[in-house]
């Protein structure tokens, strides 16, 4: 049969093993924070560091059980004294031999412990690169890998909910569940492509087992869509002319006074960025120069700044100054006097309702848009705004979320997911189409779970490896 996939991990681990000329180097460095602490630690993974263990400790620790002792340097001499912990490979996170020394949390005890380890063979570990060789060793998935980083910057107990999750293995199951039932499938089809003149007990007749599939891949994107909503949030600009309340709106969301407010136009020359919480749900908000012609150089970089923030947005707030709208001009008239892209996601406020008398309140207009009244000075109609924000974002609550997931794990599944739904569309072709082939269903059904096996890195690059563990921090 046709359906043999050679998957991409293997080949990763492959390349690890050759990255530097066909040997593993041991890799060393510092894994508690910068700064003075009770505790830091040092880690050293790699095929020298037992080497590294028997020059430092004299001996090597029996694995798992810690051991207190010198840490000595080339003299013989104690740098520090504290616990030796050594895991003997496969059995440690990287899956290579590891030793870790846990002593007094100096800056400067541990650059000397670093250099004692870096003067017996190790060199420095770039960041990530203990959860990479993990991840290579095949310890972990990617999904997992990227869990990590994700549990170490959570900032709500949400997020971490969420993050220990997927480490355990929560999200890489479910998109394995759909890999193994694409498997099926493509072996099924393949069967009936190579062999079509035999009998097979089990044939594909339809595309019920397809329609399953489908199920099962928008369940799991509901569920991702969630994750990395939880995990990103929602970046929100507020925008609009001067003077019409988007720093104090800022304000009024973060609780905080974060930005100078004052009648005078153009106080707001650069971004000012805050981050709030809504019941669980992140978001980043971003107050802007207000949009106008000016010959102030200062003023047109802000604007030039605040623009290209609007493109990047989620979402955006259009600010309005109900009071000083004239009743004859329309929100239409606004927007063409801002000039801004048709395609920006926008929501229109009126604030100032405290001057104006319009009541609060959300009204969606003949043609889709929306507006809210409120006040970001009185706080009348802001849940309003809240509640719209959860509503635009999709959030179902804290408690929706299973797992934490990125956005580059909703792109994989959402473009698996056109290559099912192009299957069955070729499945239901007319018997004398061309297009109604086996083949081309089969083709769709391969694109489908190659671009699902890029969430657990079963097929992956170096580059995407790359961008992914640049994020992690320096020992992990």
């Amino acid at each position: 049969m046709a359906i043999v996939d050679a998957p991409d991990l293997g080949l990763a681990a492959t390349a690890h093993a050759t990255a530097a000329g066909g040997d593993i180097d041991t890799i060393a460095a510092i894994a508690t924070a910068p700064g003075a602490a009770a505790i830091g630690i040092l880690r050293i993974s790699g095929p020298g560091a037992s080497a590294i263990a028997l020059a430092m400790l004299g001996s090597l620790p029996e694995p798992r059980l810690a051991k207190l002792c010198p840490f000595r340097d080339s003299a013989g001499d104690a740098i520090d004294q504290g616990l030796a912990l050594w895991f003997s490979a496969p059995g440690s996170f990287t899956g290579e031999d590891l030793l870790e020394l846990q002593g007094h949390g100096g800056p400067r005890v541990l650059d000397l412990l670093l250099e004692r380890v870096l003067e017996l063979g190790a060199r420095p570990a770039r960041p990530g690169e203990f959860s990479e060789r993990a991840f290579l060793n095949g310890k972990i998935d990617l999904a997992q890998a990227e869990a990590i980083a994700d549990l170490i910057q959570a900032a709500t107990a949400t997020q971490v909910r969420l993050a220990n999750r997927s480490l355990q293995g929560l999200f890489s199951r479910q998109v394995r569940a759909l890999v193994e039932q694409l498997t099926r499938l493509r072996t099924l089809i393949e069967a009936a492509m190579d062999f079509p003149d035999e009998e097979l007990d089990e044939l594909p007749i339809g595309d019920a087992d397809l329609a399953d599939i489908l199920t099962s891949a928008e369940c799991v994107l509901a569920n991702t869509q969630q994750g990395e909503l939880i995990r990103d949030g929602l970046l929100v600009v507020i925008a609009g002319p001067p003077n019409a309340g988007k720093s104090s709106l800022l304000n009024a969301l973060a609780g905080t006074d974060t930005a100078i407010v004052t009648e005078i136009p153009g106080t707001t020359r650069d971004l000012l960025r805050a981050e709030v919480q809504i019941d669980g749900l992140p978001i980043r908000l971003v107050d802007t120069a207000g949009l106008r012609d000016s010959p102030d150089p200062v003023e047109q970089e802000g604007i030039r700044r605040a623009r290209d923030q609007i493109a990047h947005a989620d979402h955006l707030l259009l600010l309005i100054d109900d009071s000083a709208t004239p009743p004859d001009s329309s929100v239409e008239d606004q927007l063409g006097e801002l000039a801004l892209a048709p395609d920006v996601p926008l929501t229109v406020l009126r604030n100032k309702i405290d001057r104006s008398g319009r009541p609060p309140g959300l009204k969606t207009n003949p043609d889709g848009g929306i507006e809210l009244a409120c006040s970001a000075l009185t706080g009348a109609g802001l849940d309003l705004l809240r509640d719209h924000l959860k509503t635009i974002a999709g959030y179902r609550g804290a408690d929706a979320g299973e797992y934490s997931a990125r956005r580059r794990h909703v792109a994989a599944l959402r473009q698996g997911l056109q290559h099912l739904l192009d299957a069955q569309r070729l499945w239901a072709a007319p018997a004398d189409s061309a297009g109604s082939s086996l083949d081309l269903v089969a083709e769709e059904l391969r694109f489908a779970q190659r671009a699902f096996g890029e969430i657990t890195g079963e097929v992956s690059s170096e580059d995407l490896l790359g961008r992914i563990f640049s994020e992690f921090c320096i020992g992990k």
